[in-house]
């Protein structure tokens, strides 16, 4: 039977380290004379922050250069630490801030809870999140961060939710809640003006907001292209 000491172990977690900005680095060189951008999109920003950018992309001949992956910020996360994606727009919980990533913050959005037009709870503007105890929640997947502020939501109101639904299509969540199949908890980016649907505010102090960034690795050089890209999303 072999163990491994803790100076071994020590010396593993560097080897592993070693490895993956390796596998990174041949991904990058691969990849360094593409005019193409592998630029990461999570569903919500895509819908409904990315859309008034595109003019701009288009003055500017970016959006062909655009080669698109939608997954959760989570996943995308990921993709871009192991060097599977060139730049992301993120969602997160706190202001971005990972080992080997240079990110900027965009633009902030409070969490709110999202209800049918003719629910009894429209006729409020703010909402005690305690109170919703006896409610069916339709909510998106887990691999949104949506999920991780609204559970933290559930602990400190001390309840356990009943969730009626769960999926990554939030034009499905937003259909159902406005038939009042139930609610949701959404950042304030998702809802338009056009939606069937009220926003409730979250009274109490310390609540949840959804920060919305633009990251890609340091180690990363960019071309003219990518620079480009950069600089309207930071100077938007």
């Amino acid at each position: 039977e072999l163990h491994v000491t803790a100076t071994g172990q020590q010396f593993a977690n560097h080897v592993d380290l070693i490895l993956n900005e390796v596998q990174i680095a041949k991904k990058e060189i691969d990849r360094a004379n593409s005019t193409k951008i592998r630029f990461g999109l999570p569903p919500i920003i895509g819908n409904y922050y990315f859309p008034p950018l595109t003019p701009r992309l288009m003055r500017h001949q970016l959006m062909p250069d655009l080669e698109t992956y939608e997954h959760g910020s989570k996943e995308l996360l990921k993709m871009l630490q192991h060097g599977d994606l060139d730049m992301a727009l993120l969602g997160s919980l706190s202001p971005l801030k990972e080992a080997r990533l240079k990110a900027q913050e965009l633009a902030r959005f409070p969490f709110q809870v999202i209800v049918g037009a003719n629910h009894p709870l429209a006729k409020q503007s703010t909402v005690d999140f305690a109170s919703l105890r006896n409610e069916q929640f339709i909510i998106p997947d887990t691999e949104f961060f949506h999920d991780q502020a609204f559970k933290q939501m559930c602990r400190r109101a001390h309840f356990r939710p009943h969730i009626l639904y769960r999926t990554a299509d939030i034009h499905v969540i937003k259909a159902m809640v406005s038939e009042n199949l139930g609610i949701t908890f959404l950042t304030s980016l998702a809802v338009g003006n056009g939606d069937n649907l009220k926003q409730l505010a979250l009274s109490g102090p310390d609540q949840p907001i959804f920060h919305l960034s633009v990251a890609m690795r340091e180690t990363e050089e960019l071309t003219p292209r990518k620079q480009e890209l950069w600089d309207l999303l930071t100077n938007n």
